[in-house]
């Protein structure tokens, strides 16, 4: 039974290895990330090493590896070949998580408490298209699959059950709230967006992401750079030269620009009766507190959007312990499938063990009685074979750290082979 024992000891164990924006820079995150066609040749590599399960997520906050390993370093090797990244400076940024350690990370991952916008729930989908990548490549086992699906239910009970991901968390967004929410008869209005840096397109982004609304123009200094965007959302493009022209022609001004005078004057501005919203979402101010003479103007800056976000973040770090006690409801049902799981294959050994015996006693009792009743005899061998493994099943079950040591046990006295009970 020293084979029985080893078997069990020797089994591959679950790993999640990473790094993310809490210890790694943009830059350094950079280098670790890996793009589809090498994440392909990663997980074509780890089968041909005999990795029996490996997933692999690069986003921009994080790349992280998720399988099954004799040590984490096989993992660390593979993120660092199909990277620009290396073992040293991996180390110094990176976390290791084994077995339950990395039950809990997922989990947290899944539902958005580990990311860098607290619950931001496109993660999720990053996950669930991650483990399908896997699959494909026949790298996923039953294990994996059946953890995946437990974080996308724990997701999910999220979503419904708390207000984790309600609200505005990044300024483009809350500019798109505040439109929405104060802006009367919005869809009947023209927007105007000046300037397309990051903000710009964040905003452009938001704008088409959770509205339908189809009246939006780009206009910026470099034009190319407003046409890249324009032509990626359907977007029309206006000529800057006719900035004064356009500006009087919308209803909301959102002013994404980063000169460090103001952009915008009262001098580009014609009195008009219908009014005019002017969203300001640059630093330094872009628009010049002057055009507030106007009585047609109501101007909005960052500093207001910004508490809107902040405001956001403080109602959702209180959702954190109503999303914690989902995350325990599901991962307890996943802990308590591992925990059965243990066992499967002693169990079903034991139980074709124990019907041979069953089938070779009836034979016996068969040759010696005349008017042995077969049918009643399979029946009563059934039901007893059953009682039996559902004792020890129940046994099995109410056992903490001693599993091993009863498996050991059954595997001695039943006479159960190695080859017979290894998962």
């Amino acid at each position: 039974m020293k084979d029985t024992n080893n078997s069990i000891k020797n089994k591959k164990k679950f790993f999640i290895i990473g790094l993310n924006y809490k210890k790694a820079d943009a830059q350094k995150r950079g280098l670790f990330s890996i793009d589809k066609s090498a994440q392909t040749a990663l997980l074509i590599e780890a089968k041909a090493l005999q990795i029996p399960s490996l997933s692999v997520l690069s986003t921009c906050n994080r790349t992280e590896l998720y399988g099954f390993a004799d040590h984490p370093y096989q993992l660390i090797k593979l993120l660092c070949k199909y990277s620009e990244g290396n073992v040293e400076a991996f180390e110094k940024i990176a976390y290791i998580y084994k077995e339950n350690e990395a039950i809990d990370h997922i989990f947290r991952v899944g539902v958005g408490l580990d990311s860098q916008i607290l619950g931001d729930f496109e993660i999720i989908s990053q996950l669930r298209n991650s483990f399908k990548k896997a699959k494909e490549e026949n790298m996923l086992n039953t294990y994996m699959e059946r953890l995946i699906n437990a974080v996308i239910q724990a997701g999910k009970l999220v979503k419904n059950n708390t207000r984790l991901s309600s609200g505005a968390t990044s300024v483009s967004f809350a500019t798109v709230q505040y439109i929405r929410n104060n802006i009367p008869k919005v869809d009947q209005k023209d927007i105007l967006l000046f300037g397309t840096g990051k903000i710009g397109r964040n905003t452009v982004e938001n704008l088409v992401k959770h509205t339908e609304h189809q009246a939006v123009s780009l206009i910026n200094r470099t034009k190319v750079k407003a046409e890249e965007i324009g032509e990626k959302y359907n977007l029309v493009v206006k000529d800057f030269k006719n900035l004064t022209s356009e500006i009087n022609k919308t209803d909301i001004l959102i002013v994404a620009t980063g000169a460090q005078i103001p952009s915008i004057i009262p001098q580009h501005l014609t009195p008009r009766k219908r009014p005019l919203y002017i969203i300001d979402l640059s630093i330094p101010q872009n628009v010049a507190p002057e055009v507030e003479q106007f009585d047609f103007v109501h101007r909005i800056h960052l500093d207001e959007l910004s508490a809107i976000t902040k405001k956001t973040q403080q109602e959702r770090q209180r959702e954190i312990p109503k999303a914690e006690a989902c995350i325990e409801e599901i991962k307890s049902e996943f802990l308590e499938w591992v925990h059965i799981r243990r066992f499967t294959p002693v169990i079903r050994a034991l139980k074709n063990n124990l019907t041979r015996i069953k089938e070779n006693e009836i034979a016996y009792q068969q040759k010696k009685m005349n008017d042995f009743n077969l049918q009643q005899a399979e029946v009563l061998g059934n039901r007893l074979v059953q009682k039996i493994i559902s004792q020890i099943m129940g046994k099995l079950r109410s056992e903490e750290g001693t599993v091993e040591n009863s498996i050991e046990l059954l595997s001695e006295v039943f006479q159960l082979e190695s080859k017979n009970i290894s998962s």
